[in-house]
């Protein structure tokens, strides 16, 4: 349990608030009053979704576990029922899940379940203190809500950087009058791992946490360093170790000369061993066998922690029908770039023989790699990079939303800047120059009201890429742009997204790096009552 910063913020809430903590007023007279989680407004949303009679009953144990990656690495960490990914949740749009949570992590360990990408009821969504009281060891907690929206989505802990363990899981949530027409699934679920292997992702963040402040620069002054913008320091996408915060010694964890022209440079921060595709190091990867010519969907889904990955399938062509379980209008392409929290669904007509399924760790000089096996044929190597990485790669500026779930037009009623400011030289990532307080979390909301056309203009300050992520709605890119709930943000960019107003509560915004919005990078969307 990370109890280094007692902000604790992106995942975090050590269980000291209950639900609905946000929803007081503050001392001050002239504070808004804000929507609770599970007040009378939620519950009236919830009604309005309807959905059928069917529930989908499970029980989701966090616990310690040993895994094997493959290739003879065995780790221990944190998982759901043993195994990293966790088993997949499937159930069709309108069904109710139940889930209930038992949390027999070490000592006193709390967590929770934030279903990533649901529009569910605010008091399920799984964000301690703001929407629940953080699960104690021991205990249990029961997630109710209906899924009233197919696609592909998944489940990760909202408590500290346990997102950076083995604890996630994908969920499915099927389309009854599916308009798609294929013969097969595929769900690719990537990670970036350290847990067990070369620390906790407790001992990265207490690394990052001193920033570059005490490093010998060589003579170079802070005012260049203030957002990561070090590349004359290493190779890029260099992985060797580098400079400690403190001076001289080598760093254990702090990735430094990773750069990417499509992330508009530095790449991440975070030296990871291993790069996984569905639970499986390159050495030993995952395959999946099928026929030539049959269509098959890939449901691709980034559930690491500081990672883009450029994902291609050797010897084939992508056709990107879905991001963030959203449609979009269809594209073909030779690979997509995925940050951390995004999902890509795609269509691929299978050829003959084994190809790769590299999911590269852009600027990192690292990867993963699965297998597609329809026929005879030699597996190619660990290090294999097909030419479809250099091809024409998608990313979200390309695409448009399909015209069923493109937003109406309609007048912005409120339009909020936030602004992404930080960087390595202090860690001090946060929005608007604040950094989320847990101990004050409704300091700062970003006020909306029910019914409004929202606009949120991020405006990246730093010289950092960050995937920006919204609980309990999607937002439109622009006004063609596709829907989606994350969203990366380039350095020195402005994006501006659009969303209504129609599911009140308090819910959070935040960088999907872990480290990043653990380190404050952090907001709410609170609905004013």
């Amino acid at each position: 349990m990370n109890s280094i910063n007692r902000r604790s913020v992106l995942f975090a809430g050590l269980g000291a608030a209950g639900a609905g903590a946000l929803a007081a007023c503050s001392t001050t007279s002239t504070a808004p009053a804000l929507v609770s989680p599970s007040g009378s407004a939620v519950a009236a949303a919830e009604k309005k979704r309807g959905g059928t009679d069917s529930e989908h009953k499970i029980t989701l144990t966090a616990a310690p576990a040993r895994l094997d990656l493959g290739g003879g690495v065995r780790t221990k960490t944190w998982a759901f029922e043993g195994r990293t990914p966790g088993r997949e949740v499937r159930l069709s749009t309108g069904d109710t899940l139940v889930a209930e949570l038992s949390n027999q992590l070490p000592g006193k360990t709390t967590t929770s379940i934030h279903w990533h990408g649901i529009a569910l009821r605010n008091d399920m969504d799984g964000v301690p203190p703001a929407t629940q009281t953080a699960v104690r060891a021991g205990s249990t907690f029961t997630y109710r809500f209906v899924a009233d929206a197919p696609g592909t989505y998944f489940f990760h802990p909202h408590v500290g950087v346990q997102l950076d363990r083995g604890l996630y899981a994908p969920l499915i949530v099927e389309d009854p009058r599916e308009p798609l027409a294929y013969d097969d699934e595929w769900v690719v679920v990537l990670d970036d791992w350290v847990d067990g292997v070369t620390g906790t992702p407790d001992e990265v963040f207490a690394e990052l946490r001193q920033g570059m402040g005490g490093m010998d620069m060589g003579g170079a002054s802070g005012s260049g360093t203030e957002g990561h913008d070090m590349h004359s320091m290493g190779d890029p996408g260099e992985n060797a170790a580098s400079p400690s915060p403190s001076g001289g010694m080598s760093s254990r964890f702090m990735l430094m000369g990773a750069e990417s022209d499509l992330l508009g440079g530095d790449a991440g921060d975070v030296k990871y061993p291993h790069h996984l595709v569905n639970g499986r190091i390159p050495a030993d990867p995952h395959v999946y066998t099928g026929k030539p010519g049959r269509k098959v969907r890939l449901r691709i889904i980034n559930a690491g922690s500081d990672t883009a990955y450029r994902v291609a399938l050797g010897g084939h062509r992508m056709t990107i029908t879905h991001t963030d379980g959203y449609p979009v209008q269809h594209q073909q392409v030779d690979a997509l770039l995925i940050g951390m929290g995004e999902r890509y669904d795609a269509l691929v007509t299978l050829g003959d023989g084994v190809f790769p399924l590299v999911a590269a760790a852009e600027g990192k000089n690292a990867g993963g790699l699965a297998l597609v096996r329809t026929g005879s044929g030699r597996a190619p190597s660990a290090s294999v990079r097909p030419k479809e990485l250099s091809g024409l790669i998608m990313t979200a500026s390309q695409l448009r939303a399909a015209d069923d779930v493109r937003l109406k037009s309609a007048r912005t009623d409120v339009t909020h800047q936030i602004k992404l400011t930080g960087g390595m030289m202090h860690y001090n990532w946060a929005i608007n120059g604040k950094p989320f307080d847990m101990a004050h979390p409704d300091a700062n909301p970003i006020l909306v009201e029910e019914g409004q056309r929202v606009r949120l203009d991020f405006v990246n300050d730093t010289t950092m890429w960050h995937p920006m992520h919204l609980h309990g709605h999607t937002y439109q890119l622009g006004d063609l742009g596709p829907r989606k709930d994350t969203a990366i943000v380039l350095p020195k960019k402005k994006l501006s997204v659009f969303f209504d107003g129609d599911n009140p509560g308090q819910w959070m915004l935040h960088c999907h790096n872990a480290y990043h919005g653990e380190a404050g990078m952090m907001g709410i969307v609170a609905y004013q009552a």
